[in-house]
């Protein structure tokens, strides 16, 4: 029996219909990491392609494209996002940043030291964001964001301090 293009239309078909499953068990599955570390499953966005965590505990997380996201405020991620994953912690981000009244602020960690608080930290650099977790059940959508890193426009300030209700400052 030859193989025809007529033969293979099941095959293509099926093909077709488990392709975009692939993403979402990516996606499922990085929730089941971060889930396993203690820390809660909407960190990433939807757009999440696949991801690498390595022996040392490097994650790499691949989103195909830079995108912008909203939480309390927006979120810019960039196509790949790395950090140093170990219980409750991500740190030494690279690729995410976070807006700050009109700032692009790199976010440096995100640690949860006592889930019974509620509460997710927020290192953006100039001071510590205290959240609630629950912001952070739920994966938000992550709309393309086109051009640079707004992170570029932290890097013209310097050292400008910014402070407000819900941070305090870094000791």
């Amino acid at each position: 029996m030859s193989l025809t293009p007529k033969s293979c239309l099941p095959i293509y078909l099926l093909v077709l219909l488990l392709l975009p499953l692939i993403g979402t068990a990516e996606y499922s599955s990085l929730h089941k990491v971060l889930n396993s570390h203690g820390l809660p499953a909407g960190l990433f966005p939807q757009s999440v392609k696949s991801f690498n965590l390595d022996q040392t505990g490097r994650l790499e997380v691949h989103l195909g494209r830079p995108c912008l996201a909203q939480y309390e405020t927006r979120v810019f991620f960039d196509s790949v996002v790395r950090a140093n994953l170990s219980f409750g912690q991500l740190k030494v981000l690279d690729g995410m940043s976070r807006e700050e009244l009109f700032l692009w602020l790199p976010v440096k960690d995100i640690i949860v030291t006592d889930p019974s608080s509620g509460l997710i930290v927020i290192d953006i650099g100039l001071a510590f964001k205290h959240l609630s977790l629950s912001r952070f059940e739920d994966s938000p959508i992550c709309r393309s964001h086109s051009g640079t890193s707004p992170t570029l426009s932290f890097s013209l300030i310097g050292s400008f301090q910014l402070m407000d209700d819900h941070m305090s400052p870094i000791h």
